[in-house]
């Protein structure tokens, strides 16, 4: 790794005291630089240190070299440091040390480096004993920079490490690190050392400015590790940001019982409840609260331990909560009863907790219904909607840990981050099991359904990364022996659990169970269903506190929510969670089951009359679907697609259907009728048939087709009418790329409309559109909106069509290795393509609305209902959003947070 570069007068700015900043510098210093500059200037108890931006990183980063100047600035301001603090960087007789820490723009807990107590040497060792009069925290100190360094400088596999580290308690009969005194320590950094020569091919470095010259560099370079990579695909962070480095002077949390560190939140990260929530090592440093490797205490028992500190923590929690108004994540140090703050952040949270205190803060007046809004997300409102446990059946409880992020999670068990994303790649279900994890870990909890730790508690590195990605989540089982080597578990009565057996947690209570457990319900699906009120005494504060925020999101959104449904049974679901209408009936599911011998006949008619005949057949089976689905709505639009797919999908399969006539002709049974569908199979067959014959092609096509449906469509709304209801309905030609292929099937619709209405005197309410799924239909949509009275965007064949990939095969082809490579951040089928299939959408809204200003715009894709394309569609102007009924609620919140963010006219 190369070393910092020398000075050059007319370099840019890259480093900034602690003083020098403030909270909203996070762009330049990264969350941790600026949330340490913020504590710093309100005067809270922060190690003096400096920040070298994240300018800085992307410049070594696009040169492979750190930046010219930076050499020189980091050495100016560790001078002022030295000149504070009073001491110099690994002075033989009282030596400073610091750290170095990274800090991106938004936390990404575990996934970058940390390396404490550089400056530590062979000579500065004795010195640092002597000053703190404490040789075994010395040693221990040193230890601890050896170890730190050879896996996150020198790449050297943290196992050399840890069995060196249990050979030595082996050798004393220790069950702890803490167990080992000063003389166990020194012989165990000479171990270290010799790991470091052996596995790095050099001595571990004594100057400490080299030490901490390679710790920068380090930092830099774990920005582009692979699971740095990995958690920003995974939380849609740009790969383009960079990190910044904290240089922060050492407090030292190892000098013994009245040292000490912890992380702390000043409310419960799991449920939101208000309280003292967080965990406490007494003699350690902070990396062993967060790596999990020993079991921890909580706040309370700090306080017995150290009323004062513990006073002092809760008042400063206090400040940092009503500062930021929110939830703060505060990891912090005691040294020999000084309470010092080592990081604040806005925390992470479960789904249920984020909407908890949303609504709870509002009650309190800290932030307004509008902040509430955006203090919550769809996809936690997603995970909310999940199923639990059922308990009915009391399934075998073998032992319980710490209910670090709910969930219920039901897998096979596997004990290595390599197996679980092996075994998930094949569809197998998996329960990730570790005595902790570490950031190696993280494609394995990604595959994995929930995960399972021995160790550690709510603020560990499974707990906190567990929570981020909204995974179950039981820490600190520590009735549980997990012997990873031999892949499995022991549980108390000496059950034990092999890899391959199916296990499941609940991340809601922490248990643990032998099996698979049955799963009911949400509360919050119920209540979005109307079967369990918000005011009732089951709903609990979880779904009033939904209720709240979703009736503030409705009043707040400028887009419409509607669903895509096919039956009156999914109508009715879509209402019942809050859709506005139905965006899309698929019309082709209702020539399923028994009508498929239907459309067989009319795929085989030989005259207009026989097809007529057939036609004729489908209509009242066609206007019994529509009445159904009208009224279902109760006078709601609804958007009905005309026949869309391929006539092939109804027709039997080429390969089934030439193996049953041949065996009919060898043995001399007549097969006639199988005979003309093979022929008419053969005749539709195409190389490519989500480019052939569908569609509007189809209408124009097959006499009488469309027509039929249209009459369909009429007839019903007339049957509505007449009953008393209100039927508004927007009938949609697919596959548009021409604006006269609109203008034919419209006027034919508009001849039926006008007969029926006329025959029927009833009222008809109905406009005649298109879906735009092709290029060329958005290039020409100013021409199309001549005919057209409404456009809804078939986003799912427009990413097709516009990648010139098939949504079916891309996934087996090729779509991982893209995903690997960084060509996508993201699945475009998962949320829009802004740059191409969106430029596509807004140019076509906005070239539509020139022709026609009344022209509704909606989209019927599945990218209706993500979050993040949601606010796209925002932002385009669209009237509506159209998705599965599952997902309206979760429409229907983005839609608010993007009103929130970008309020329109």
């Amino acid at each position: 790794m190369p070393t910092l570069d020398a000075p050059s007068p007319q370099a840019p700015k890259y480093v900034y005291d602690f003083t020098e900043g403030h909270k909203d510098l996070k762009d330049l210093l990264g969350g941790k630089g600026a949330n340490l500059a913020e504590m710093t200037n309100l005067g809270l108890p922060v190690p003096p240190g400096f920040t070298i931006s994240t300018d800085a990183c992307r410049a070594y980063l696009s040169a492979g070299a750190a930046p010219e100047g930076l050499r020189e600035q980091v050495s100016a301001h560790l001078a002022a440091l030295e000149e504070k603090m009073g001491r110099k960087l690994g002075d033989p007789t009282d030596p400073l040390l610091v750290s170095v820490r990274s800090g991106a723009k938004f936390s990404m807990p575990g996934m970058m480096e940390t390396v404490l107590n550089i400056g530590l040497s062979d000579v500065s060792v004795s010195g640092l004993a002597a000053v703190a009069g404490d040789e075994r925290f010395a040693w221990d100190s040193y230890r601890r920079l050896i170890q730190m360094f050879g896996k996150t400088v020198l790449d050297i596999d943290g196992e050399h490490f840890e069995e060196a580290l249990e050979a030595a308690k082996r050798a004393k009969n220790a069950t702890s690190d803490v167990d080992l005194d000063a003389s166990d320590l020194a012989l165990l950094v000479d171990a270290y050392k010799a790991i470091v020569r052996e596995q790095a091919g050099r001595d571990f470095p004594q100057d400490p400015r080299e030490q901490m010259d390679l710790a920068i560099n380090a930092v830099f370079h774990s920005w582009n590790t692979e699971r740095a990579k990995l958690y920003r695909r995974q939380e849609r962070i740009p790969h383009d940001l960079g990190t910044a480095v904290n240089v922060c002077s050492m407090v030292f949390g190892n000098l013994g019982a009245d040292s000490g560190t912890g992380v702390a939140f000043t409310r419960d990260p799991a449920t939101g409840h208000s309280g003292v929530y967080g965990d406490y090592l007494a003699n350690a440093q902070g990396e062993d609260v967060v790596a999990g490797i020993r079991n921890t205490l909580s706040l309370e028992q700090l306080e017995q331990l150290d009323k004062a500190s513990y006073d002092e923590l809760m008042r400063i929690m206090k400040v940092l909560e009503g500062h930021y108004r929110d939830l703060c994540d505060i990891e912090f140090t005691i040294e020999r009863g000084k309470l010092w703050m080592l990081q604040t952040r806005v925390g992470k949270r479960t789904a249920a907790a984020a909407f908890l205190i949303a609504a709870n803060l509002v009650d309190e007046g800290v932030i307004t219904p509008d902040e509430a809004i955006e203090r919550v997300s769809g996809a936690q409102l997603a995970q909310l909607m999940f199923p639990q446990f059922d308990l009915t059946g009391k399934p075998n409880r073998v032992a319980k840990g710490m209910n670090a992020s709910p969930g219920a999670a039901v897998g096979k068990a596997v004990f290595d981050s390599y197996t679980a994303v092996k075994w998930s790649r094949s569809g197998e279900r998996v329960i990730l099991i570790r005595r902790e994890t570490n950031p190696d870990d993280l494609g394995g909890m990604i595959a994995a359904q929930g995960i399972l730790t021995s160790r550690g508690g709510k603020t560990s590195h499974a707990a906190v990364v567990a929570r981020g990605m909204g995974k179950t989540c039981v820490c600190g089982a520590e009735e549980l022996d997990v012997d990873t080597k031999a892949r499995r578990l022991t549980a108390p009565g000496g059950v034990v659990v092999e890899e391959g057996d199916v296990i499941s947690i609940d991340g809601s209570s922490g248990a643990i169970y032998l099996g698979e457990v049955p799963v009911a319900p949400s509360p919050v699906v119920e209540y979005f269903e109307g079967r369990l009120g918000a005011d009732s005494a089951r709903a609990g504060e979880l779904v009033r506190s939904v209720h709240r925020i979703m009736t503030w999101a409705d009043e707040k959104r400028a887009l419409y929510v509607r669903a895509n449904a096919d039956t009156p049974d999914d109508a009715a679901r879509a209402r019942r969670f809050g859709a506005q209408g139905i965006g899309l009936c698929r019309t082709e599911h209702m020539f399923l089951g028994e009508r498929r011998a239907l459309v067989e006949r009319l795929i085989l008619a030989e005259d207009d009359s026989e097809r007529q005949k057939v036609l004729a057949e489908l209509l009242p089976m066609q206007r019994d679907d529509f009445v159904g689905i009208l009224t279902a709505m109760g006078g709601l639009p609804v958007t009905v697609r005309l026949l869309d797919p391929p006539l092939h999908e109804f027709l039997p399969d080429l390969t089934e259907l030439s193996v049953r006539v041949a065996v009919a002709e060898a043995r001399g049974e007549d097969n006639e009728s199988d005979l003309r569908l093979l022929q008419a199979v053969h005749k539709l067959h195409e190389q490519n048939p989500m480019l052939g014959l569908r569609g509007v092609r189809l209408g124009l096509v097959v006499p009488g087709l469309f027509i039929m449906q249209v009459r369909a469509i009429a007839e019903a709304a007339a049957q509505v009418a007449k009953a008393g209801g209100v039927a508004r309905v927007e009938i949609m030609v697919p596959l548009v790329g021409a604006v006269q292929e609109l203008e034919i099937i419209r006027d034919e619709a508009r001849a039926v409309l006008d007969e029926v209405t006329e025959t029927t005197g009833a009222d008809i309410r109905a406009l005649i559109g298109t879906m735009i799924e092709l290029p060329r239909a958005a290039l020409t949509a100013g021409q199309i909106a001549e005919a057209a009275e409404f456009f809804s965007f078939g986003t799912n064949d427009l990413t097709q069509t516009t990648w010139g990939f098939s949504r079916d095969d891309v996934e087996a082809a090729f779509f991982s290795a893209y995903l690997d490579r960084g060509i996508f951040g993201v699945s475009p089928f998962e949320t829009l393509d802004r740059d191409g299939v969106g430029r596509l959408v807004s140019l076509a809204a906005g070239e539509g609305r020139k022709t026609r200003p009344a022209l509704k715009l909606g989209v019927c894709g599945e990218h209706g209902g993500d979050p993040e394309s949601v606010h796209f569609f925002h932002d385009a102007g669209l009237d509506y959003v159209s998705c599965s009924p599952f997902r309206v609620p979760v429409a229907r919140l983005e839609a608010a947070r993007a009103a929130v963010r970008n309020p329109r006219r």
